[in-house]
Order: C-alpha cells, then sequence, then structure tokens
C-alpha cells in the first residue's frame, strides 16, 4: 500500500504532538505509533516542566542545567531552551493544560540539581496532563491522520535526501507493508529503554529510529550517554518499573541505609544519587534502598503525589506511614540522532525531536524536568523550518 502525505511524523509524544500543531493548516499530516497512542513515555512524566521565572533566573537556571550535564551540553541550545520556555507555557495553556496554581499565581516545585523552584506540575502526572490535552487538540485537527499500532522499518532515501519511510501496520492480526511517501520526515519515537531489564520505559521503546538513522549514514552522537533514574520502586515483577519522581525528595523525602541512616544529599544531580545509592546497596549487600518521605506532611503527599500514594499503596505500602523500597533504573536516553538547532538532521528533509534526537541540551546528564521542555520547544521549532519561518536564536 502506497500512501502520500506532506509531512511523516513517527511518534505520537508530545515531540510528535507539538510538531503536528505548529505545522501549517493545509499540510497533509500522518502520524504513527508503534503501540497505541497513550503508550507514550510523555504520558508516563511525573515532575514537572521547567520554566525561566524571570530574566534574574536566567543565569542559573543555565548553570544549573551546564553543571547537570557535565558542562558537554551544546550551550546554543540550552539558550534556545530555556529563552523558549514562556512561550511555550503560554502555548500549554492555551491547549487547556492546567498547572497547580495559589489563586492566579503558578505553584513552583524544586527537584536534585536545581537551585531554587522553578518547576510548573499537575500533580505527580504533568507528562499526562500535557500529553492527553494535546493529544486531544490534534485529533481535532482534519488535516492529521493518526495511525495506531504501525512501526517504522525503514527510511526512503532518493538522492540521499529523505523521500519517506516503510512501514508495517497491523490490523486483524494481519501485517500490511506501506511505502509513506513524504516531502518531510519528523523522527519523534522515543528512549531505549525497552532494550534493558530494568527501565521506566514503555518496553517497545526500542531506538528503531536510531538503527535505521545509523544504516542510512544519518549522523548519530553520544550514543554512550544514558541516565539512570536514582528512585524507582523496587519489584521482583517482570516489566516497566515503577517511578518515584524527583518531585518526591524535592519536597523533602530522604533516603536511608538498611540501618535507616541517611547517606546522601538527595538534590545532588542524579547520576551522582544513583553512584551513591549503588554504592550503599554494595556495602549493605541489599538489592534497594529506603526511601522516608516522613518529613512531607500527609496533605501535601496526597495533593501533589497521589497517583504514588495509590500505586504503592497497591504495592503494600503506604508512604505517609513507612519507607518504600526503591532502586535505580534505567530512564532517559541523552545521546541519539544528532540535531542542529532547528531540529534538522543530517540528511535533507529529516528532521528529529524530542529523546530519540540530540540537540546537545541535556549534556551527559538531564536536569530534572528538562526533557517534556526540551521536546517541545524543538518540536516547534522543528515545524517553523519545515514551514520556511525564520526563528531567533
Amino acid at each position: 500500500m502506497e500512501i502520500k502525505t506532506d509531512v511523516v511524523i513517527v511518534g505520537t509524544g508530545v515531540g510528535g504532538l507539538f510538531t503536528a500543531l505548529n505545522l501549517p493548516r493545509e499540510n497533509k499530516i500522518l502520524m504513527i505509533t508503534k503501540s497505541d497512542v497513550k503508550s507514550s513515555d510523555s504520558f508516563l512524566a511525573q515532575g514537572g516542566i521547567c520554566v525561566l521565572r524571570d530574566e534574574e533566573d536566567y543565569d542559573s537556571y543555565f548553570e544549573d542545567t551546564m553543571k547537570a550535564g557535565h558542562y558537554e551540553n551544546r550551550e546554543e541550545s540550552v539558550d534556545i531552551m530555556i529563552k523558549g520556555s514562556t512561550d511555550i507555557i503560554k502555548d500549554l495553556v492555551g491547549y487547556g493544560v492546567e498547572f497547580e496554581k495559589n489563586g492566579e499565581e503558578f505553584v513552583y516545585t524544586r527537584e536534585g540539581a536545581h537551585s531554587k523552584p522553578r518547576i510548573l506540575y499537575h500533580e505527580d502526572i504533568t507528562g499526562k496532563e500535557i500529553t492527553s490535552k494535546l493529544l486531544a487538540q490534534v485529533r481535532r485537527l482534519h488535516n492529521v491522520t493518526i495511525m495506531e499500532y504501525t512501526t517504522m522499518i525503514d527510511i526512503i532515501e532518493k538522492g540521499s535526501q529523505c523521500a519517506g519511510i516503510m512501514a508495517v501496520t497491523k490490523k486483524d492480526d494481519k501485517e500490511e507493508e506501506l511505502t509513506i511517501w513524504a516531502a518531510n520526515t519528523v523522527l519523534a519515537s522515543g528512549g531505549i529503554g525497552g532494550r534493558y531489564k530494568h527501565s521506566t520505559n514503555f518496553p517497545h521503546l526500542t531506538g528503531d529510529a536510531i538503527e535505521i538513522s545509523k544504516k542510512h549514514g544519518v549522523r548519530l552522537d553520544n550514543l554512550d550517554y544514558v541516565q539512570i533514574h536514582p528512585t524507582t520502586l523496587y519489584s521482583k515483577k517482570p516489566g516497566r518499573r515503577f517511578l518515584i519522581s524527583e518531585s518526591v525528595r524535592g519536597e523533602g523525602a530522604v533516603l536511608y541505609n538498611k540501618d535507616m541512616k541517611r547517606f546522601v544529599n538527595e538534590l545532588l544531580p542524579r547520576d551522582v544519587v544513583t553512584q551513591a545509592i549503588h554504592e550503599q546497596m554494595e556495602k549493605d549487600g541489599t538489592d534497594y534502598v529506603w526511601l522516608s518521605m516522613e518529613h512531607i506532611d500527609k496533605e501535601t503527599i496526597m495533593c501533589h503525589f497521589p497517583n504514588i500514594y495509590q500505586h504503592c499503596l497497591e504495592e503494600g505500602y503506604d508512604v505517609t506511614k513507612e519507607c518504600i523500597p526503591v532502586v535505580p533504573a534505567q530512564h532517559y536516553f541523552m545521546g541519539g540522532i544528532w540535531v542542529d538547532s532547528d531540529s534538522k538532521t543530517s540528511m535533507k528533509h529529516l528532521y528529529a525531536v524530542g529523546e530519540t534526537s540530540c540537540n546537545g541540551v541535556h549534556g551527559a546528564n538531564r536536569l530534572a524536568s528538562n526533557s517534556l521542555l526540551e521536546s517541545l520547544v524543538f518540536a516547534k521549532r522543528a515545524a517553523a523550518a519545515i514551514s520556511g519561518t525564520p526563528q531567533c536564536k
């Protein structure tokens, strides 16, 4: 089966959805996703989304991002993300996204490696709130078609340029191969967590776009930069690990060893906390450490972290009364398909956004709650580049 379209977008997370929303309505757009539309890591993001609160916060925010990334970040990209953050929040609010407020004012929380509170949130399901609202907006667009259970198996290369993709779609237990011709292709297919035994990611996210890009000689970058999240709920059950948001530690949760003694500053960067936990587990001869929310009042737990509370309760732990066992797990991929500041890859007419791309914002280690923001800022820039709209650096 052959399909012709103006733009094909591989992935329906925030990167893919926001690209579609920012493209001209006269563009015919096809979006494909490997599973159903809600099985995207964007739906799983708990903590929140960063924003530049005011001009006085710029230097601090920039330094926090660079320091967390071990100063291997691309400075131009960091600057673009931070300066673009306020417009992104305005866009999201315009699409119906609701962030925590005190009256008419936003409430900001803090996470590890942030020098001050600058994170907007919606309970502990910020990703779900943002992604579901964007998905609802995309579904209203007459120029966008979404195909679920459709997997990209290759890109079409003609004269060293991308001319679309090859895909396989499943329907009624039957597979059909698709040739999708497109003037522009956007890869927004997420991370690589499906390649790991312990990961917070959906298992079908296996880095397909990266493998395909490598085959076609598309430039890749920092493929060894994989972030391990320090705190996921320990379980012997197979499958995806349940994340215990860094916001919990930002609100005062502490980590204990087997003797119930604190062993690390919980607000250090994720890689540092992860290393400390691994060292402590080895020292204690345990498979986990303890996370205690004893310093967080019950009202905050129930209002800010209702889903974490409920999930832990279902696993047999009441976080308002007892510690929970936590262990590090694969969480985020900082490397990927190299892109410039407009999300263009090294192949003409091929773009990449979100976790599958590498624009250098995160360096060697992502600062908490920069992922949703980075995806949205550079998805908007990809759409602008495709439509020929000049963007400020």
